[in-house]
């Protein structure tokens, strides 16, 4: 009886032994994010203005000064990458999901896995010579083409996911009241796993939002106020790399003011696309 009460009592010792563990890791791993969020909070939160977030940079030796190009220049980036990959994305997860085996599919899944771990900088040069090259002059187009090859692994693969999760029967429903194939994939299929699709392109908005090496080599940066498609724009990681790699303290504090702002912008689209994803998993 004694040794029966030993071993319960050496059981639960473990048992709190690994839970301690398990928490004490737990906090390892995030450790280096909250650090890292702290220290752009600390060093950029002091220069966010609203003068910051809606004038125009100056030239070094005047005060103030934005970043509303920059801000501008994100948003069209990331509005013309949309528009080339949400289409292309969507569609070959519905035919992935559609057409289950052939080579065709085999390669479409193999393309998307290799394109997934191809470095950003390797497609930026790609993007310059399909594009930059071809048109005489960097753009916001060209940075444009090269987010958006970087956007098209994560929404196929969500898309083809999410479409896999929709239960058959309502495939089988819709084909048993006489619905022809077309109109029950886009009229039944889809916008049953529209949320789903959706996290997709949140997850590769946010993907895609911070990327440097890409546009080095095509959007190339713009110290002004530019909405043509044709010409170049600056991005907020540009204008980060542009200023932290200055001689000039003030426009090291604008890089961490700009900083503060990607990283606001980036944890926001991924906590949205969290939140979409759980309410969608709950519907089904």
């Amino acid at each position: 009886m004694l040794m029966h009460q030993t071993n319960i009592q050496l059981r639960i010792v473990k048992d709190r032994l690994f839970l301690a563990l398990v928490v004490l890791l737990s906090f390892a791993m995030i450790a280096p994010l909250l650090l890292i969020i702290f220290h752009i909070v600390k060093n950029g939160i002091g220069i966010i203005s609203w003068e910051f977030l809606t004038a125009l940079p100056k030239p070094m030796g005047e005060t103030g000064g934005g970043i509303v190009n920059a801000l501008a220049g994100t948003m069209m980036l990331i509005v013309l990458a949309s528009l080339i990959a949400i289409p292309l994305g969507v569609l070959a997860g519905i035919y992935l999901v559609e057409q289950k085996k052939g080579a065709i599919a085999t390669g479409v899944r193999l393309c998307m896995e290799v394109l997934q771990g191809i470095p950003s900088i390797v497609i930026g040069i790609v993007a310059y010579a399909w594009v930059v090259l071809s048109m005489g002059t960097f753009s916001a187009l060209s940075g444009s083409v090269a987010l958006a090859i970087m956007m098209l692994p994560v929404i196929v693969r969500s898309t083809e996911e999410t479409l896999r999760l929709i239960p058959d029967n309502l495939r089988e429903a819709s084909l048993a009241l006489g619905v022809p194939y077309s109109r029950t994939v886009l009229k039944v299929i889809v916008p049953a796993g529209l949320t789903g699709i959706l996290t997709g392109v949140l997850l590769a908005i946010a993907r895609i939002a911070g990327e440097t090496a890409p546009l080095l080599f095509t959007a190339f940066g713009n110290p002004y106020m530019s909405l043509n498609v044709l010409k170049p724009v600056d991005s907020l990681p540009l204008m980060i790399f542009n200023f932290a790699t200055s001689p000039y303290p003030e426009w090291h504090a604008k890089a961490w003011g700009a900083a503060l702002v990607l990283v606001v912008f980036v944890l926001g689209m991924n906590f949205f696309a969290k939140v979409i994803a759980k309410r969608w998993k709950v519907q089904f």
